[in-house]
């Protein structure tokens, strides 16, 4: 189910990342969502909500990392 607002994010996002980071992952987590509705689309057996988050990660992660005070911070 794709997210209409940062709002609508898991806990698990919202608590940590900062505002930024969360439109970050909520844009590409939409983004994977349509990208791989078809199973065929995906590898493995991961269902579409999983490869959509592991894709929204992996997205936050290109400008972001998470610093030794367990925080992320944006790249510079």
């Amino acid at each position: 189910m794709p997210y209409p607002s940062r709002q609508a994010l898991p806990d698990a996002v919202r608590h940590v990342l900062p505002a930024h980071a969360q439109d970050i992952y909520k844009e590409a987590f939409n983004s994977a969502w349509e990208q791989y509705k078809d199973r065929d689309d995906r590898r493995g057996d991961d269902s579409r909500e999983e490869v959509a988050h592991k894709v929204a990660w992996a997205a936050v992660k290109h400008q972001y990392h998470k610093g030794d005070d367990d925080k992320w911070h944006r790249k510079d």
